[in-house]
């Protein structure tokens, strides 16, 4: 045993590493390794995608603009300040922009790590904000001084992350009851259910629309899908039937929205986008012209700016800016689709249909399509927390973007 540790003292001090034999080596390896891991945690790959960067830009640039002109009169009046939405709007981009290009070289498949954590964060997140003082009977914020924290917005994200990640570990058993569909239903059981608790049925709508489509994509049997669909179904009737005041008042509304009983207190907002959005015509009344952001409509700036934007820019520019969106979406789903690997596919997919969920739920709202259920419009309604995590799950997509085999421009 002497002989032994002399003779390694003397292979420390003066021996080569290619007389010490493969020990030196392995262990040189382990620590190369372990450089490169860190190293890789940040990393070009490929390049991010221009084209889905530059329409973000654009899309947070029109939103920007917008927001002010369907702002400054709501805070002049109520904040003596016109630029009040903008100035905090504005540093929210700034910091969600750098928060997205900074995640854009964050290796995507760490995400995997912090599944499970994200998930748990969003449910006591739920459970904190039902603790705390409502707002006109809903809890759905938690305010931290600077700024106020939607935890549904969480919620999603989370939702994604772990069927993202459930998904692409036991894909081959997505077909059986036991992987496909057990784990899942806990899961969005006790999201939705916090959800609906706030109450919140704009984001528990999103949240289901995004299992459905993850499962769907995440090769789930088409049975399970349709005895779904007649569960939520009956629920929704059976929720209708038995409950009194806020929802089948707001059903009632939508139905009538300029009928004097209900337009006072439940469909005011409605009824002047409804107005807004006439009375822009083909072209539009011109940038900054709206007349009914001026106390007519309800908060503008909100999730209701898309009536100011009809308003003013018309049903071109309208459209000029739901080709966009479009646009937008479809390119996430592609480098989505092509993604080297399926965590990557389905968080792609997952996170670029939450954006296009909403914009097509809150054109609905605006038009009064489907009933008045609060949902904010993608990168233009005021809201900072929400803008930055909009911005740092784009971010993501444009990590997924770097090892995506699409051709780049």
């Amino acid at each position: 045993m002497t002989d032994s540790r002399s003779d390694l003292k003397r292979g420390e001090r003066g021996m080569s590493p290619e007389k010490t034999g493969g020990k030196v080596k392995s262990s040189g390896n382990r620590i190369g390794k372990k450089i490169r891991q860190k190293v890789n945690l940040f990393s070009v790959r490929a390049g991010l995608d221009i084209p889905f960067l530059f329409l973000i830009l654009v899309l947070v640039s029109i939103g920007l603009v917008m927001l002010f002109s369907s702002s400054y009169a709501y805070a002049y009046h109520y904040y003596a300040d016109s630029f009040y939405f903008i100035k905090r709007q504005a540093l929210f981009a700034i910091a969600g922009i750098i928060l997205m290009v900074a995640i854009s070289y964050f290796d995507y498949h760490h995400f995997h790590k912090f599944t499970i954590p994200v998930l748990v964060l969003a449910w006591i997140l739920l459970g904190v904000v039902m603790a705390l003082p409502g707002t006109k009977g809903v809890h759905r914020w938690i305010d931290l001084g600077v700024l106020s924290v939607q935890p549904s917005e969480i919620a999603k994200f989370a939702l994604i992350l772990w069927f993202a990640h459930f998904i692409s570990v036991n894909f081959k058993r997505m077909n059986t009851f036991k992987i496909g569909i057990l784990p899942h239903l806990f899961v969005v059981v006790i999201t939705v259910g916090l959800v609906v608790i706030e109450p919140h049925l704009s984001a528990s709508v999103i949240l289901l629309l995004i299992s459905t489509i993850m499962l769907f994509v995440g090769g789930v049997k088409k049975k399970w899908f349709i005895i779904a669909f007649i569960v939520v179904a009956i629920a929704a009737v059976l929720y209708l039937t038995f409950k009194e005041g806020y929802a089948n008042d707001r059903i009632a509304g939508w139905l009538d929205p300029f009928n004097p009983e209900y337009i006072k207190d439940e469909t005011w907002q409605t009824s002047q986008s409804l107005l807004s959005i006439g009375s822009g015509g083909l072209f539009g009344l011109g940038f900054g012209q709206s007349r009914q952001k001026y106390l007519y409509l309800p908060e503008p700036q909100n999730d209701f700016i898309f009536a100011i934007v009809c308003e003013e820019l018309g049903l071109i520019g309208a459209l000029l800016i739901i080709i966009l969106f479009i646009l937008l979406i479809w390119r996430g789903i592609t480098l989505s689709l092509r993604a080297k690997d399926k965590f990557g596919m389905l968080l792609g997919v997952g996170l670029t249909t939450q954006v296009g969920l909403q914009v097509i739920l809150n054109i609905m709202v605006v038009t009064n399509t489907i009933p008045n259920t609060g949902i904010s419009l993608p990168f233009f309604s005021y809201g900072g927390t929400s803008l930055i995590i909009l911005l740092a799950q784009m971010g993501i997509v444009l990590s997924i973007s770097r090892t995506s085999a699409v051709e780049r421009s």
